[in-house]
């Protein structure tokens, strides 16, 4: 809302203002760890290694998800509670927080779906005040997280 408010009428979000959404990218961070988008991927061993006392010869492909990775407590400490502030400063350890993959494989759109999410964000906190109407709905994965009951919501315009 500092955003927001900090706007004459009508004028648009700049490139200065989507690098000030500390916060907000925070948040949106933390839901992608809650419920990421990419749930993993398949890589092929290049070299024979031993992982959790199980050899795995080179050659064979392997699934990493990123659900098990982000929900892991010796990354993520109480990783069911949702906490933008892990995010503050340098963030998670590099591969622990892969929402939009890792390394030379990373999605190649990652700046602009931060962007897009920014300024959906920006432009919904704006213009609504919203309550959920199933205030403990929970999230089933089927394959994708999403909302058990959809995510009803009502949205209030902003009173001038």
């Amino acid at each position: 809302m500092e955003i927001a408010k900090s706007k004459r009428e009508g004028e648009l979000l700049n490139w200065e203002d989507i690098q000030k959404m500390k916060y907000s990218w925070n948040v949106a961070c933390e839901v992608m760890r809650v419920a990421p988008p990419l749930q993993g991927a398949f890589r092929e061993a290049i070299t024979d290694f031993i992982f959790n006392g199980f050899y795995i010869p080179k050659g064979w492909k392997l699934y990493w998800s990123a659900n098990a990775t982000h929900k892991s407590g010796e990354y993520f400490p109480e990783p069911e509670k949702f906490d933008p502030g892990r995010f503050e400063g340098n963030g998670p350890a590099p591969y622990t927080f892969v929402p939009f993959g890792g390394g030379p494989r990373m999605c190649p759109g990652k700046e602009y779906a931060r962007l897009e999410i920014l300024v959906f964000m920006h432009n919904l906190v704006k213009r609504f005040n919203f309550q959920k109407l199933l205030p403990n709905e929970g999230i089933i994965v089927d394959p994708l997280p999403m909302p058990s009951k959809g995510l009803p919501v009502a949205l209030f315009p902003h009173q001038p």
